[in-house]
């Protein structure tokens, strides 16, 4: 991996702020006020648990605020069988979003193995 001067390089931030964007597209007409929350603050959550963690002092607090972001983007997968279930969004759309979760899930993971090589 080349040295990342800015987490806006990192491709899991890339991946976060599609899905934030998309989730907010998702749900934008959505009345259920309390679920719309959940879902966007729990999206919100892996974006922002990515960034935070790259601006720390350390590969050891980036990788704790990447396993955050990890439960954040597990939580939203989750929201999104919801979604499905309620029927807001389509089984399509739903399955989508939660492959982008677990793409978010498998990424973090992998700099975070990759975080704890570099000791």
């Amino acid at each position: 991996m080349g040295t990342i001067r800015n987490f806006e390089d990192l491709e899991i931030w890339k991946m976060a702020r599609e899905l934030v964007n998309l989730i907010y597209s998702d749900f934008r007409n959505c009345r259920d006020f309390t679920f719309k929350n959940q879902i966007t603050s729990a999206g919100i959550s892996v974006m922002n648990n990515i960034s935070e963690g790259f601006c720390r002092n350390s590969d050891a607090e980036f990788r704790q605020f990447l396993n955050i972001s990890k439960g954040s983007a597990g939580e939203t997968k989750n929201m999104y069988y919801i979604a499905e279930d309620l029927t807001y969004i389509t089984t399509e759309t739903a399955f989508d979003r939660r492959n982008r979760c677990q793409g978010l899930l498998n990424g973090a993971s992998s700099l975070m193995k990759y975080l704890k090589s570099c000791k």
